[in-house]
């Protein structure tokens, strides 16, 4: 990765998470509906990025959140559980040939792109939500906060990626 993007991910690691901790943990819709948009810099992370630097990153995003929410955790887990996946995922959504393809997110919504941030957030909130509840008593309450969660946070994520969108050169 080159200065550039070491500083365009730089920026839009601090800036996700100053508004995830300003903004969206202020959001609490019907007691149990939080929008974690936090996870877009784990999704927007170039394809042919340094592995190893997004497992870092990813840890240092968990644990930051982990400490403004005071949740013991669960946000460096799912975040890290993210970033170890998120090569299958793209396999799945783009094809096994996804990093030969310059695969660009922020660009038109196709149904490879939805169904590959549906997932990444998906995996993310069942992750985190399995370990914050942590009982399998609680099954259809992970579920449903997973499920609307995670529509929510989908809902969010398209539109922040439409609102930062670089415009055509």
């Amino acid at each position: 990765m080159n200065s550039n993007a070491l500083l365009f991910n730089t920026a839009r690691f601090v800036l996700l998470l100053l508004v995830q901790v300003v903004l969206f943990n202020n959001i609490n819709f019907l007691g149990f509906i939080n929008p974690y948009p936090y996870i877009l810099f784990i999704i927007l992370y170039p394809v042919n990025g340094n592995r190893y630097g997004l497992l870092a990153a990813s840890f240092l995003l968990g644990i930051v959140m982990d400490l403004f929410c005071n949740s013991g955790g669960v946000h460096t887990a799912a975040c890290i559980t993210l970033a170890a996946i998120r090569p299958a995922i793209f396999k799945f959504s783009f094809g096994l040939s996804y990093e030969y393809q310059t695969v660009k997110l922020n660009d038109v919504l196709t149904p490879e792109r939805f169904s590959f941030i549906l997932i990444a957030v998906t995996v993310h909130h069942l992750c985190m939500f399995l370990m914050e509840i942590f009982a399998l008593e609680f099954f259809w309450s992970i579920i449903v906060r997973t499920l609307v969660s995670t529509l929510f946070t989908i809902l969010m994520c398209i539109l922040i990626i439409y609102l930062i969108k670089p415009g055509k050169r």
